[in-house]
């Protein structure tokens, strides 16, 4: 499991999506983004449905594809399954998001309990 928190996480997996638009296109899009929308890069995990909504203005039914690939670098980066009660096919990027999130932190808790149970259960010498 990644030391990295959530946060960072997704911004990794937006960043490496827009860098398949070429690097210079990352740029402009996070230039847009902070100048049109007021939106700061390191604001996209608070403001995640925010980014959604600009990169859907910005390009229009397009934003799907790059959403699918943002959500593929997610996927990727958290080294892990995602549960979520419908069909992930169904899902829209902000759902998605929350669902990777939300395995993410259960996964974390989880390795911690056990690192502490494994802690407590060492001979003290």
């Amino acid at each position: 499991m990644s030391k990295h928190s959530f946060e960072e996480l997704l911004l990794e997996a937006v960043d490496d999506g827009l860098s398949s638009l070429g690097d210079s296109s990352k740029q402009v899009i996070y230039f847009h983004l902070e100048k049109t929308f007021k939106l700061n890069k390191q604001e996209i995990p608070q403001k995640i449905e925010e980014f959604a909504d600009a990169i859907e203005n910005i390009f229009g039914h397009g934003a799907k594809l790059l959403q699918i690939i943002i959500m593929k670098r997610l996927y990727e980066k958290v080294k892990g399954s995602i549960k979520y009660k419908a069909q992930l096919e169904e899902l829209i990027f902000t759902q998605y998001v929350a669902a990777v999130k939300q395995s993410f932190l259960k996964k974390k808790t989880r390795i911690a309990s056990t690192q502490k149970t494994k802690t407590k259960l060492r001979p003290h010498l």
